[in-house]
């Protein structure tokens, strides 16, 4: 089998790529025993989950539109 034929493409494949790689941190936040490690996965955890919410949201509208109240139209 091609390898490449695995590989997920598209947002699709980024989303799911960033639940797992969110899943994981989150097991071995429970896994760990160092209390400052915990606190690492914890924090880079939710900013992969703030990142994933983001993408999410920029691609199902299709264009990204960035509005800035008060410059073009109020």
């Amino acid at each position: 089998m091609d390898p490449k034929s695995q590989q997920p493409k598209g947002r699709g494949g980024v989303l799911s790529s960033l639940n797992v790689a969110i899943e994981l941190l989150n097991l071995a936040k429970e896994i760990s025993d160092i209390t400052p490690a915990k606190a690492a996965f914890g924090s880079v955890s939710v900013l992969l989950m703030m990142i994933r919410v983001r993408f999410a949201r920029l691609c199902d509208d299709g264009l990204p539109v960035h509005v800035y109240p008060g410059l073009n139209d109020q």
